[in-house]
């Protein structure tokens, strides 16, 4: 990657994150990459083109690394909670690229384009559904997998969204990280069939 392909990436991910995508000029993102508008457009076509760059380029750190952890894992409900853990722990180091994926990742644009639906993205959705996939073959899930990964996913985007809000707005989310990570696996276990379910449940209790 070029030293200004990656300033330009760099300073659009800080300015989008404390602006706004929108009210963050091509402008602006260049004179804080110490460049110029040509550059943006020669690497990148037009901001959203930039955005999508920020988006991709998390995926590519975070895939490849969920991938190596997972794929000795024998069982899938292990590699769910390693996935999860994972993908918490990553957004949590990176308040920037957080406020991005739950502020600005979901939201459509005037050109009617959903952002985040960049191809790392997609390959995620993929590893998720793979694992959930991996639970209905063994006949243990009681909804569509793919089902269960959108609730999943909705939950917890909107679930670290209203934590955002807490911390900016005061919106009322006192819940903690815990919390979170603990919803994932109710959410799981609600799309467990009711003995696997339940087995479940009193190992956690016990």
């Amino acid at each position: 990657m070029t030293p200004s392909r990656e300033r330009i990436r760099e300073a659009a991910k800080s300015l989008f994150a404390e602006r706004g995508y929108e009210p963050a000029s091509t402008a602006a993102i260049c004179r804080l990459a110490g460049t110029s508008e040509s550059q943006l457009i020669k690497h990148f076509g037009n901001k959203q083109g930039v955005l999508e760059a920020v988006f991709q380029h998390a995926w590519d750190q975070v895939n490849p690394a969920l991938r190596l952890a997972t794929e000795s894992i024998a069982s899938p409900r292990q590699k769910f909670q390693m996935t999860i853990e994972m993908m918490l722990n990553f957004l949590d180091k990176d308040e920037q690229l957080r406020r991005l994926f739950l502020l600005e990742g979901r939201r459509i644009r005037g050109d009617g384009k959903q952002v985040v639906l960049v191809p790392g993205f997609l390959e995620f959705v993929r590893i998720l559904d793979g694992i959930l996939q991996e639970l209905a073959d063994q006949g243990e899930l009681a909804v569509h997998p793919q089902a269960l990964r959108s609730a999943l996913m909705g939950a917890v985007e909107g679930l670290l969204r209203d934590k955002i809000l807490a911390r900016s707005m005061g919106y009322p989310a006192t819940f903690s990280d815990a919390d979170v990570r603990s919803l994932c696996f109710t959410f799981l276990n609600a799309g467990l069939r009711g003995r696997v379910a339940d087995r479940q449940q009193s190992v956690v209790v016990g």
